[in-house]
């Protein structure tokens, strides 16, 4: 097989009849074996009915149905469970990432491991959509060290051996160049066409924010420290020593000095406590996230539960 093209859809009953189409125009025009493979991520419409409808008429056509609505992380990871294409293309279901730039993709690729799109004329709204882009853009670019413009576009290509190496969970998929940045992979960017949406609506909006935030400060732990993790902590505990002693040796003087009772003084017991209480916090947190990661690359543990699988063999 020599192209697979993934695309997850939540509720895109309006959409995934045109979305075929489109797909179908150029993939029958280029000398390739392709797949097309749809994630249905637990859709209250009729989107799952589309689909099997779609795929009882064309063969390159696997259909993936989640019981329940598991995120666009869960989706995207089980259509690369299913991949057997040299090359895997991701694209959104909602007609906003044209198909007509999947041959651009094919010839970038050829001397890449991986090819981002970068919608630089994008068609959605500044406030909601662009601005928290811009700001997430960038913050990911400074915090990883991988610059591009367009994190947020599903529109990519990789090479096969790189998308089955990738362990996806939370938001993660955001973060796949970054991620695959670190197994030394050649990157691309390539502007790519962005439509409006004209029919449905985002099942993503600025409240995912938070979300992706957290998960940066996740990627960046894993990334720094994940096998090193006392030169993190190490420093953070030596500082609060410090301060701690300083302090104490501070009252301990008043009390040799001067003989002022310091027992029951709030400086003392307050500053214990803070310290006490934000390491924990601190370190639970990230040691939390450790452990989720071991767990999760380790056990293997499912991100997501497939109801149905329709295509060649099902």
């Amino acid at each position: 097989m020599d192209l697979s093209v993934v695309i997850p859809l939540y509720n895109e009953e309006e959409n995934i009849n045109e979305l075929h189409k489109k797909l179908t125009e150029t993939l029958s025009k280029l000398s390739i074996t392709y797949e097309i493979i749809y994630i249905d991520d637990g859709s209250t419409d009729n989107t799952l009915k589309y689909l099997e409808e779609i795929q009882k008429k064309d063969s390159h056509v696997v259909v993936l149905s989640f019981r329940r609505n598991f995120g666009q992380t869960a989706a995207f990871a089980a259509g690369f469970d299913f991949t057997r294409g040299d090359v895997v293309i991701t694209m959104d279901g909602d007609l906003q990432n044209d198909p007509a730039d999947i041959p651009k993709f094919l010839e970038a690729i050829k001397d890449a491991d991986l090819v981002s799109g970068w919608r630089k004329k994008r068609k959605d709204p500044f406030l909601s959509r662009r601005l928290p882009s811009i700001i997430a853009n960038w913050l990911i670019g400074k915090v990883t060290g991988v610059r591009i413009h367009d994190y947020g576009c599903s529109l990519k290509a990789y090479r096969r051996e790189v998308v089955k190496n990738l362990r996806l969970y939370g938001e993660m998929h955001r973060f796949i160049p970054a991620l695959a940045s670190w197994y030394g992979v050649k990157i691309k960017e390539i502007e790519v066409q962005h439509h409006p949406r004209y029919r449905g609506k985002s099942k993503y909006g600025i409240g995912r924010t938070i979300k992706v935030l957290l998960d940066l400060v996740t990627v960046k732990f894993l990334h720094s420290f994940s096998t090193k993790p006392i030169q993190f902590f190490g420093p953070i505990g030596v500082l609060f020593m410090v301060l701690g002693a300083a302090i104490v040796g501070y009252l301990v003087l008043l009390k040799i000095l001067y003989g002022i009772s310091i027992g029951g003084r709030p400086l003392l017991l307050g500053g214990f406590f803070s310290v006490l209480i934000g390491l924990n916090f601190i370190g639970m947190g990230l040691l939390g996230e450790m452990i989720v990661r071991v767990y999760h690359e380790t056990q293997k543990k499912p991100i997501y539960i497939l109801k149905k699988i329709l295509g060649p063999g099902d």
